[in-house]
């Protein structure tokens, strides 16, 4: 069932448990605003959350509005639950809030810093990175890329300070488009297959492990469209097949529809007397209340506020056909508002609190 943008009663999560959120998306859904909005939402009770990027866009800085990020976990956003527009805590006690800590992974660095933890490499890695040889290794081997993107999110995900903690408590990771989820998750898989022994054959496996439990759900951002929608359904049904872990679909953009139902039934019939009618009694066509002043005055609004309202009840129509191929996955489903004046930071704020209340954090 969707749970609407707007909805005054919050929700507990759906996701108690989920430590990995994986968020992925069509070209164009708005995956990254969506991914940050999730990071912000499942920090705000005093929680703190990772947020990786793994595309090497630098979309999380353009986001929050700070210098391109390197490759190291630092903190760029802290929020509270009065920040989102929400109760301060669920037991009425004051929250102190949470943090956002954000990583750009920079595919180089996180080679060398693998090939170091496994093989010692210490300064003859960097001797490998002078002549080339990383650029070359994830050219000719591009699942060696994947296999170090998906290890640094699992790593964050097990990591424990001195005190025996977890060091976050959940780390979301902006993933690939749908297209190439599964097999961008699933590539650690392939190179078990292929190293059967030795640290490779065991940080894939370790990878798998954590990828495949109940600690990662991977999240599916898409658009009341029919591509988006489409692209969705075949990405549920490859993650599925892989057995990997589907988590929630995350509509964005949902537009409130301006015509109640009656009017979307309605709107294909003959109308011109009545909207006439109803817009010389809202006033147009000055002080004179002659029929003909008042004619005058609406007659050339008539046809383009009929050709918008048929417009928009084919709209309407459309994004209910879509929300029925969506519900058919029987996946919790979130609907985010479209914010008519750009995602901005302030906007990300409401983005999340919506999924707070919502429960999808």
């Amino acid at each position: 069932m969707a749970r609407t943008p707007g909805q005054a009663a919050r929700r507990d999560p759906d996701w108690e448990g989920v430590r990995l959120h994986v968020v992925s998306g069509k070209g164009g859904t708005g995956k990254t605003t969506v991914a940050a909005a999730l990071a912000l939402a499942l920090a705000a009770e005093g929680h703190r959350t990772l947020l990786i990027e793994v595309e090497g866009r630098q979309g999380i800085a353009e986001l929050f509005g700070i210098a391109a990020l390197p490759y190291e976990e630092r903190r760029i956003a802290s929020v509270t639950p009065a920040q989102l527009g929400l109760p301060s805590a669920r037991d009425g006690a004051a929250s102190t809030g949470g943090e956002v800590h954000a990583l750009a992974i920079d595919t180089e660095q996180a080679l060398l810093e693998y090939l170091d933890m496994f093989y010692k490499l210490g300064r003859a890695g960097k001797a490998l990175q002078k002549v080339g040889f990383v650029d070359f290794a994830t050219t000719i081997a591009p699942g060696v890329r994947d296999v170090l993107l998906t290890g640094k999110a699992c790593e964050a995900a097990r990591r424990k300070g001195p005190d025996g903690r977890r060091r976050y408590d959940a780390v979301v990771m902006d993933a690939p488009p749908t297209g190439r989820i599964t097999r961008f998750l699933n590539v650690n898989s392939e190179v078990a297959g292929l190293a059967r022994i030795g640290p490779i054959h065991s940080q894939a496996q370790a990878v798998m492990r954590v990828l495949k439990s109940p600690e990662t759900a991977v999240h599916l951002v898409t658009l009341l469209e029919e591509m988006p929608v489409q692209e969705t359904v075949d990405g549920f049904a490859e993650l599925h097949e892989a057995g990997l872990p589907v988590g929630g679909v995350l509509v964005n953009m949902v537009r409130p529809p301006v015509l109640d139902a009656a009017a979307v039934a309605a709107v294909h019939g003959d109308h011109r007397e009545e909207v006439a009618l109803a817009l010389g009694e809202a006033g147009l066509g000055g002080r004179s209340r002659k029929p003909e002043t008042v004619r005058a005055a609406v007659e050339p609004l008539l046809d383009p506020l009929l050709e918008q309202a048929r417009e928009h009840a084919e709209r309407v129509e459309l994004e209910r056909a879509r929300r029925a191929d969506l519900q058919q996955l029987k996946l919790p489903t979130y609907e985010l508002p479209l914010l008519g004046e750009g995602v901005d930071l302030g906007g990300l704020y409401r983005l999340a609190g919506e999924l707070k209340r919502q429960g999808a954090a």
